[in-house]
């Protein structure tokens, strides 16, 4: 019981760490939606000079936003466990590594609308990518020093390089290009899995998108065109390469969860769309598609797995 208690009370905690974190993306998410459907409103246009209450506005919900959530996590779970010295746990080896994609996603996006939510203040490329585009890393990174320090867990150093990952593709790709030509993606597919275990992987379609690791795939998606500007290749045909796993019930690969469990990797090869470069009129249809980006397009998909399987799907999800 004890063990059994042990994992419920991890779980807990990786479900209400997440929903904290996405709790910030998705309010700078809306923010940032707001902005994309406002683009006649000319206090939503961008300004192309530094608009000091607009950046004063953009910092005060960044830190108003992370400080928030930090004191809600420490109050709803760390308080009522034993605290520690700072002290790093690794597991590297859970999920198949898919929680720490997860991150990196995660980071990589967080600083993208923080990023962008600068450049609508007018605040110089310099200090977007100093003050936007790190915010995902320092939020997230903060949560593991809250693990760090509490006994029970521990600082994952996993974690804190997928988010140094996701910040580095980001503001890699801003200094090489000056635009970001590969962007992470997202899709995802229910499981039957999320049936037998539902605490943890998910009761409902929402909740599993989030949880169940066994239907998420995620994406890097790189827009051919942008390698080669003066070509006539479709501007809006991307090549995306995916990972994903499956047969997970348990995050920890012990011996006893072995016996329940059969995990394996998956990689994928398909084609993908770049919604923002798909040629429109509509203002309406850009901020659409500016919006909903981040999720890969169901396209023809070659599967390889380490179960030595190799697979078409006609349409994969």
């Amino acid at each position: 019981m004890e063990v059994g208690s042990w994992k419920l009370e991890v779980g807990s905690l990786n479900i209400i760490k997440l929903s904290l974190r996405n709790t910030v993306f998705f309010v700078f998410f809306l923010f940032f939606i707001s902005i994309s459907f406002g683009q006649n409103s000319s206090f939503l246009k961008k300004s192309d000079t530094l608009n000091k209450k607009r950046r004063n506005a953009v910092i005060i919900t960044k830190s108003a936003l992370a400080g928030g959530a930090l004191v809600a996590l420490y109050q709803l779970w760390y308080k009522d466990y034993p605290q520690s010295s700072f002290h790093f746990k690794n597991d590297n080896s859970d999920w198949k590594q898919m929680d720490k994609i997860g991150h990196f996603m995660t980071s990589y996006y967080v600083g993208k609308i923080g990023m962008e939510a600068l450049d609508w203040a007018g605040v110089s490329k310099k200090n977007q990518l100093i003050y936007g585009a790190t915010y995902g890393f320092a939020f997230l990174t903060a949560v593991e020093v809250l693990d760090g320090f509490s006994k029970q867990w521990g600082a994952s150093p996993g974690d804190i390089l997928a988010n140094a990952a996701g910040t580095g593709l980001l503001i890699g790709q801003e200094l090489l290009w000056n635009e970001q030509r590969i962007t992470v993606k997202y899709s995802f597919h229910q499981t039957a899995f999320a049936k037998q275990r539902p605490n943890t992987l998910g009761k409902n379609y929402l909740q599993q998108a989030l949880k169940d690791y066994n239907g998420q795939t995620y994406w890097l998606s790189a827009n051919i065109w942008s390698f080669n500007k003066d070509s006539n290749f479709p501007k809006w045909l991307n090549v995306a390469v995916g990972y994903g796993a499956d047969g997970m019930l348990f995050g920890s690969p012990n011996s006893q969860n072995s016996a329940l469990q059969n995990p394996y990797r998956q990689f994928y090869l398909s084609l993908d769309i770049d919604l923002v470069k798909i040629p429109t009129k509509s203002k309406f249809l850009k901020s659409v598609f500016s919006v909903i980006n981040f999720i890969k397009i169901p396209a023809p998909t070659l599967e390889i797995n380490t179960k030595g399987q190799v697979k078409f799907h006609y349409l994969y999800f």
